[in-house]
């Protein structure tokens, strides 16, 4: 049974991981966009704990990048919603 926080957290997990997937981002600008205090809506800790963002070191630089896993359930979620427009 989805709750109204998970309800919520998807499509912020998929706005993440479709921001992050064009290209990796320096760590400093994902925690500037995406910390928050707020222990409802814990987007960045949720991708962390999922395994969808992977934080990698370029050229000296912390840099984040989506995973597998983390294309892979934002290429599922991007169905569930096409279907989900066409059905409405």
């Amino acid at each position: 049974m989805a709750t109204p926080a998970s309800d919520t957290l998807v499509p912020l997990l998929c706005d993440l991981l479709a921001w992050l997937s064009h290209n990796d981002r320096p760590y400093a600008e994902v925690m500037d966009a995406w910390r928050t205090s707020c222990p409802r809506l814990p987007v960045w800790e949720e991708a962390n704990d999922r395994g969808f963002v992977a934080r990698n070191w370029i050229d000296g630089n912390a840099m984040v990048g989506v995973t597998e896993a983390g294309r892979l359930f934002l290429k599922q979620e991007r169905g569930v919603r096409s279907a989900a427009d066409f059905e409405a």
